[in-house]
């Protein structure tokens, strides 16, 4: 299957949610636990707050909210208050850190389940990078010490640990933080 990288629209709001959903049970299932991965999906995956994210990113020079999608099925999203739009392959988020307007916080990069291993989180993080390159002269993320198909992703494309922390998702469970030169 090909695919295409492109911006976010509010019409892909619902499809993201749901590759959110997909990946993040498939990822953090034996970590957090089922209903513990819904509860956090349905907090930080929330539609509106998608929908705010996208137009914000939308808006600014300094944050990209991008979705690849199949490009065999390429055809314009759907008008009906954000649920439907393209099959959602892969997103990726990035906003400034707070502490440091030099550096991107890569918020989100999932990419469906099915679909690990195609390229895409890579198709994604490289257009994003290009994108923001002269905003930011590195990026920045935080994974669940125990996603190890995330670290092994960021560790491939490049990304140096720089730090592991204690998160607040669950008791006892640490996060790496990652960072990349742009």
């Amino acid at each position: 299957m090909t695919r295409a990288v492109r911006q976010a629209t509010t019409d892909d709001a619902w499809t993201v949610h749901e590759t959110a959903r997909a990946s993040w049970h498939a990822a953090y299932d034996d970590v957090l636990g089922s209903e513990r991965v819904d509860e956090i999906v349905d907090e930080w995956y929330a539609l509106g707050d998608l929908e705010s994210s996208i137009e914000d990113a939308d808006d600014r020079s300094d944050a990209q909210f991008l979705v690849a999608v199949p490009s065999d099925e390429r055809r314009e999203p759907a008008n009906d208050g954000g649920i439907g739009g393209e099959d959602c392959l892969g997103f990726a988020h990035v906003v400034p850190w707070p502490e440091d307007e030099a550096v991107g916080y890569l918020a989100r990069i999932y990419v469906a389940p099915d679909h690990w291993g195609e390229g895409i989180g890579t198709a994604l993080l490289e257009r994003l990078e290009s994108e923001v390159r002269e905003e930011f002269d590195r990026l920045r993320l935080a994974v669940l010490a125990d996603n190890e198909v995330g670290v092994s992703f960021y560790e491939s494309t490049g990304f140096r640990r720089v730090e592991t922390r204690e998160t607040d998702l669950a008791d006892g469970l640490e996060e790496h933080v990652y960072e990349k030169r742009l």
